[in-house]
């Protein structure tokens, strides 16, 4: 069935039967350790703000769940059972272990197959769509899927992600082809992460960015990391319909260059930045606090202003 909140005959640009092929191919790698330490990173960070709710979560959801990489870093007395969804069986079948008993499905994160009203918390990391299309479907079926007083606790590559490598790659395609093609899959903007998460319906949000910057040799190396580790494992190697199917040699070499020249650290190393968007959102329920109506406040801001005053009068 088409997502909830789509429009009939609406088209979605990114083509999901290649995003699956991706996925499962990457879950088949050898040696995950080396490719999975980003997930990991921010699957901890996330089992961080699930510690900070001082409350006991019976049922959960880890949408697009991955080896679980947030599963081994939570305890069974904060959830009490966990359901873990991923498109690529493989990644399932390599779960990591972890103490909290656990359910594993084979599921598209965009059409998650469970009624309404199910969980008490949902998390993702790093799957949750990182551009418009795909979190607008991802987060209203999360929603949907929450019960009211749920949270919703995610990560998400940011608008910046990369920027390093898309830039060469973009101004070496228009020295030496004459035009560009995006190559990775565009990233959402944080101005228009709290609109689209209200728009689902979710209220008392948080979002926060961070930065993790990786050293690589040079250009070659960024792209065989990507290639065979963070941008396949975590789903977001350019799956749009209208993608480029490869780059030529010289413009890889000119590309090389330019990342040098920009970018380049002065110990011959050049940088790869990841920007991650942190977001948490609730389900209304009646219990949830509500603002006071306007006109109700009982202290002027104007009065902040003599406080420093009464307090020296007061140490006198």
């Amino acid at each position: 069935p088409p997502p909830v909140g789509a429009s009939p005959g609406a088209l979605n640009p990114f083509d999901r039967r290649l995003k699956r092929k991706q996925k499962n191919w990457a879950a088949l790698q050898a040696e995950p350790a080396k490719c999975d330490y980003l997930r990991e990173e921010v699957g901890g960070r996330i089992a961080d703000r699930v510690f900070d709710i001082t409350r006991t979560f019976p049922l959960a959801l880890d949408v697009g769940s991955g080896r679980g990489y947030i599963a081994q870093h939570l305890t069974k007395e904060t959830v009490e059972k966990l359901i873990q969804v991923d498109i690529a069986e493989n990644a399932l079948k390599n779960a990591i272990e972890s103490e909290i008993p656990t359910v594993r499905v084979v599921a598209d994160e965009e059409f998650l197959p469970f009624k309404e009203n199910t969980f008490d918390l949902v998390v993702s990391s790093l799957r949750v769509g990182s551009h418009s299309h795909a979190l607008c479907v991802c987060v209203l079926q999360i929603h949907q899927v929450l019960k009211p007083d749920g949270v919703f606790i995610g990560a998400m590559f940011g608008g910046d992600t990369l920027y390093e490598l898309r830039c060469s790659l973009q101004l070496a395609e228009l020295e030496r082809e004459g035009g560009f093609s995006p190559h990775v899959s565009p990233f959402t903007a944080v101005a228009d992460l709290g609109h689209l998460l209200s728009r689902a319906g979710f209220n008392t949000l948080t979002v926060d960015t961070d930065e993790i910057q990786v050293n690589y040799p040079g250009l070659f190396e960024v792209m065989e990391d990507l290639q065979g580790k963070y941008i396949l494992c975590m789903g977001e190697s350019n799956c749009s319909w209208n993608r480029k199917p490869l780059l030529h040699r010289e413009t890889m070499l000119a590309a090389a260059a330019i990342y040098q020249e920009m970018y380049g650290n002065s110990n011959g190393s050049v940088p790869a930045t990841f920007q991650i968007y942190y977001m948490i959102g609730w389900k209304y329920h009646e219990s949830q606090a509500k603002p006071a109506q306007r006109g109700s406040a009982t202290v002027s801001f104007g009065d902040l202003a003599k406080i420093e005053g009464l307090l020296k009068r007061g140490k006198k």
